[in-house]
Parts: C-alpha cells; structure tokens; sequence
C-alpha cells in the first residue's frame, strides 16, 4: 500500500504533533542520550522557523509540539541570521541567490523532524559503535487546532512519564516541557509558553502557566486503562495552593545542580576548576559556567551541558 502524502499546511501558521519511535528494542535511549537529543532540539530549534510548545523525550520515543510559519512570511534578513547560527564553525558565505533555499528548507516540518532524527541517530551510532537505522519508519504528525484541543495535546504529551510510572509529578521528568521550565525556567528560550492560552486572552505568561498547570494536574489524576495517574494527594497539595508554581517549588527544582554539577561556585571558581580539570572531562571545547536560577552568584558546571 503506498504512503499517504504528509498533510503540511503551508499558507498559514500550524501546530502538529509529531510522535517517532526508535526501532530497536526495549529502551534504548538513556538519561545521557536524552540530554544529547535536547541539545539538538535547542539548536535546530534556534535555526528553523518553529515554535517548540511542548516536547517529551522517553526511552524509545518523543513526542514533539510544534508550530511552523509560511514560507514566504520569512524576511531576507532573519535566513541570514539563522544561516550564521547553523555554520557558525564554517566560512560558508551565504549568497543571495541560496536564500530561498534555505528559506524552504527551514520552514519545512519535515526537513526539521529529518535532521533531527538524523543527527541523533549519528551520535547514537558513533557512540554505540552501531551502523543502521535507529528510528523506525517515518514519524507520525497531526495537525492540531489551537486552543483547547493544544491544551488537550499538550498535557497528553507531558503526562507521558506519569502514565509510565517513572515519576509522581509532571514537572520531575526532566526531559518534558513542564519538568524543563521548573528545572531551567525555560533556559535558551526553548519553548514557546503560549499553552494554547493565548487564544482565550490569556496574555499573562504566569497565569497562562498556572491555568496549564493546574489542567495538567486535574486531568492526570483520573485513572485510566492507558496507564498510571497523579496521585490524588498529590493533586490536592497543589489545589492548596491554586497550582501556583511558587518561588519555593522554583528553588526546589533547581538546587538539583547542586547534586548534578561537577564544580559548584561563583564564576571565577568554577571557570578555575574547569581548566584544571579539562582533560580529564574530555571537553574539547570552552564552556561558560550557568548561573543557577534563585540563587545569587552561584554557578555550576555539568559534564552535559
């Protein structure tokens, strides 16, 4: 039987939820290769024009929430920019006449959910001394209404862990939407905080992550067939206190650096300590000490960035 053409809407923006499954077994992506795969969705993220509303990263699938733009809403000058971000190791020069390729190239969900699949399966494979395919198949993507049905599919996507039993809160997996906000408060700008909210005049960012928070809880509470659910102590906890993610819930989640990082200090310390320790870490590159959220002056530094 032959594929059914990709459905991409190109006159207008559009969110599609897109799913890919690795086609080796069991669970093969781990906690490092995790880490691996969402500095590529932060880098490609920041080359092409999509919006990156949710994501969750399991061990051997992902889900993805994205929203793409029109080609043609692209200016000159916003593809030069990007193009100076994607070869930024490189002396390519981009010329006039390429500009429209890139242009299409990087507002095409598919060239997108391509090299990211291709890029990690090159590291997997470089890693694991593997050849071969890694993901099987072409990914799957649905084209989603905006507003309540975003909010639906977005709280599916990071209610994934929960139903798997790897945690008891949405925001602990660390590889989903909600546990990246409360670890990292949304470092490097990586998602779009719009929730689907904004379509109901919802301009607060605080609000809208409140108001998303607490349909995340309430609905991943109810039990079902399809796997495990929030604890309802857990939910009432949060009901307590309206599912405002507090100053302490931020400080909570963030002083995990201080079990992860591998040099914890002011900058001058932890920058001293690095190129004393270099070798041993095999970093090849120079890596700029991250300031940890909700404390002053002190930094850390992660063998994953």
């Amino acid at each position: 039987m032959p594929r059914i053409p990709r459905m991409l809407v190109t006159d207008q923006p559009a969110v599609y939820h897109v799913i890919s499954r690795t086609a080796l077994d069991g669970l093969p992506i781990s906690d490092t290769d995790k880490e691996v795969f969402l500095k590529l969705l932060k880098f490609l993220g920041s080359v092409y024009f999509v919006d990156i509303l949710g994501f969750c990263i399991m061990g051997n699938h992902f889900h993805l929430l994205v929203q793409t733009y029109p080609e043609d809403e692209m200016p000159d000058q916003e593809v030069m920019r990007r193009f100076e971000i994607y070869y930024k190791n490189d002396d390519r020069v981009l010329t006039h006449d390429q500009i429209p390729h890139f242009r299409q190239k990087w507002t095409n969900l598919s060239e997108f959910i391509k090299e990211l699949k291709q890029r990690f399966t090159w590291y997997y494979n470089k890693t694991y001394g593997r050849k071969g395919y890694f993901w099987s198949d072409r990914f799957k993507s649905v084209i989603v209404e905006k507003g309540y049905t975003l909010i639906n599919c977005l709280a599916y996507i990071d209610l994934n862990p929960i139903r798997a039993g790897i945690v008891k809160k949405p925001e602990d997996y660390r590889w989903s939407s909600l546990g990246y906000f409360a670890r990292t408060g949304n470092r490097d700008n990586l998602l779009t905080l719009d929730f689907g909210l904004k379509e109901y005049n919802v301009e607060n960012e605080a609000e809208r992550f409140r108001m998303y928070r607490e349909y995340v809880y309430e609905h991943g509470c109810i039990e079902n067939t399809k796997g495990a659910a929030i604890d309802e102590k857990v939910v009432r906890q949060e009901r307590k206190k309206k599912f405002k993610f507090t100053a302490a819930d931020r400080l909570r989640y963030r002083t995990r650096y201080f079990t992860e990082g591998v040099f914890l200090g002011s900058s001058q310390f932890v920058k001293e300590h690095f190129q004393r320790f270099k070798e041993k870490l095999n970093v090849q590159k120079e890596r700029t000490p991250h300031i940890i959220s909700g404390f002053e002056n002190i930094y850390s530094f992660r063998q994953t960035p």
